[in-house]
């Protein structure tokens, strides 16, 4: 699930006041006005409402438990190029052809319940995801064998080395002893987790949980002792409860983000480009998209008719970012980004001729009422969004009145969270407001894999999962299956192919750039250092990003008095 996604949910609901008695019952106090002990961390990540006890990190809903109670093998981090860090793993190994990947792995470790780790359930656990489609996002069909206690390898019947990344750092090592008496790994919540992590879970109730310290971590004990995740009734409420230095870590918008510092004394925040907002577009006419949107021309004029530097003032506060219509990141990805692209990144400033040139040229007319038309067919069309995504929804409303000008009617639906995933994924809807995540290493094949590729897309009415577009390009997909293959040291030989991807989706524009988004997250300086910073971005700093939150957790060090 994006990452953007696990913050929106919050704003399905009504904004309200700070659930009264939850975080109170901290004794002390700390910077910020922290009411809890020093070596307690409050979290909010987005959820309204009660929790429910999924701690399953293979879950498409768990309240926590990837990175923090079950490790992978060695952390990636996505938003810089660095070494991956060892975890449950130590060291790893290609062939030279890339159809066998070698694992050394940890020695000494102990499960949470004072058990062994061993090969045993690094094989146990890769062998469930294959044998469970629904836990197998990326399509994992390698075979792993134990060698010893500390070494497995996996085999593969093709190159397939962009398959590491995501075996090595996405996928959550579990407890063989435990899940193979399980009747159903895909279902059952793992509501008492057993793992390798720094933490474990200590008091659950719908309303906040905590997690403690792991006393058999294999690694030196984390400073910060205990994590508390908290409900809260909104945005409103995140922000009240921020003022009160009730909670410690949140992600996501509060008023005048410019200056949390002076709004929030003892508090900073950081925003960091990662995910890119784009309408999506029920782009293919032959799986069986209907409507406009359909039409390349119509959704070029979209593009060239926003007025990006509005948008970015009006609706995300100015923490928003220029957009490559390439789809690879401007900053993290500039040794990607192709010179064969008309626009190297999206303009910020409209232009309602080029916009109306292009859909005249694709044979639109523009009728008395200032809309155009095409074989009795007006150009009008709806866009989903989420009931309480205020900044979407306040993009949307000043979109509407930018497309008006090129001729371009919009009209916004506001919908259930539940409505817009279900619309989104059997492609019932013309556009939808949304945003492409990143993936487990910072290369962008992985977007590319997941949102443009044939084999994750679905005609309408079934279950794409996530190329919710529609999209499909042979030559993308023939591009991708050669990136799959190499060597990601050998970025020369990749480079073309990585030109021909880009330079194909800027010009089919199966969905529409509108900016990279900042994610920001506001955290009580005064009671923790150790955060991550411009300058030391050691992990996306994201409350709900797993496995990032578990390597600030533990890079955290309560202050004291």
């Amino acid at each position: 699930m994006s990452l953007h996604v696990r913050w929106r949910r919050a704003r399905t609901a009504a904004i309200g006041a700070v659930a009264v008695g939850l975080l109170a019952a901290g004794c002390g106090d700390s910077g910020g006005g922290s009411s809890t002990p020093d070596d307690t961390l409050v979290a909010y990540n987005g959820q309204s409402g009660d929790y429910q006890a999924i701690f399953n990190p293979y879950s498409p809903n768990p309240v926590e438990g990837a990175g923090s109670i079950f490790e992978p093998l060695f952390f990636y981090n996505t938003v810089r190029a660095d070494d991956p860090k060892p975890l449950l793993g130590t060291a790893y190994e290609w062939n030279n052809d890339g159809t066998e990947l070698s694992i050394t792995l940890r020695d000494g470790v102990k499960w949470s319940d004072g058990e062994p780790f061993s090969a045993d359930d690094v094989k146990f656990t890769f062998d469930m995801i294959v044998a469970n489609e629904a836990m197998n996002a990326v399509g994992f069909e390698g075979e792993t064998t134990v060698v010893d206690d500390t070494h497995v390898t996996i085999t593969f019947d093709a190159p397939s080395y962009m398959d590491g990344p995501q075996l090595l750092g996405k996928t959550w090592i579990v407890p063989k002893h435990i899940w193979e008496g399980i009747e159903d790994p895909v279902t059952d919540q793992i509501s008492e987790p057993v793992g390798t992590g720094p933490y474990t879970l200590g008091s659950f109730k719908p309303q906040a949980f905590t997690l403690t310290a792991n006393e058999n971590y294999w690694g030196d004990q984390p400073e910060l002792k205990n994590i508390q995740y908290v409900a809260l009734s909104g945005n409103q409420a995140s922000a009240d409860a921020l003022s009160a230095g009730e909670i410690d870590w949140q992600t996501g918008p509060v008023p005048d983000i410019a200056n949390v510092e002076r709004d929030y004394p003892g508090y900073k925040a950081i925003t960091v480009p990662m995910n890119q907002m784009v309408l999506d577009t029920c782009s293919n006419p032959d799986l069986g998209c209907e409507g406009p949107q359909t039409d390349p021309a119509v959704r070029h004029a979209i593009y060239y008719a926003m007025d990006r530097t509005q948008l970015n003032s009006l609706a995300f506060q100015n923490t928003a970012s220029e957009m490559s219509p390439g789809f690879a990141l401007p900053e993290r990805d500039a040794a990607y980004l192709s010179a064969d692209l008309n626009d190297r990144t999206a303009p910020m400033s409209p232009d309602v001729e080029q916009a109306q040139s292009i859909l005249e040229e694709a044979g639109w007319t523009r009728g008395s009422d200032g809309i155009y038309a095409k074989d009795g067919q007006k150009l009008s069309l709806s866009v989903v969004v989420v009931a309480g995504w205020n900044d979407y929804i306040t993009a949307l409303q000043t979109m509407t009145e930018q497309l008006k000008d090129a001729g371009i009617e919009l009209n916004v639906q506001q919908v259930a969270n539940q409505e817009m995933s279900d619309a989104r994924s059997t492609g019932n809807y013309q556009l939808l407001i949304d945003s492409l995540w990143q993936g487990p290493s910072p290369d962008p094949y992985y977007l590319y894999s997941y949102f443009f590729s044939s084999n994750t897309t679905a005609e309408v009415g079934g279950n794409a999962n996530p190329n919710w577009s529609r999209y499909s390009n042979p030559d993308v997909d023939a591009a991708l299956e050669a990136i799959a293959g190499m060597d990601p040291a050998d970025t020369e030989a990749r480079q073309p192919y990585y030109d021909q991807i880009q330079a194909q989706i800027e010009e089919d524009m199966p969905y529409i750039p509108i900016m990279t988004g900042g994610t920001t997250s506001e955290f009580n300086a005064d009671k923790f250092d150790g955060w991550p910073t411009d300058v030391n971005l050691y992990a996306f700093p994201a409350v709900w990003s797993r496995p990032d939150q578990a390597q600030i957790f533990a890079s955290l060090s309560p202050r004291g008095e």
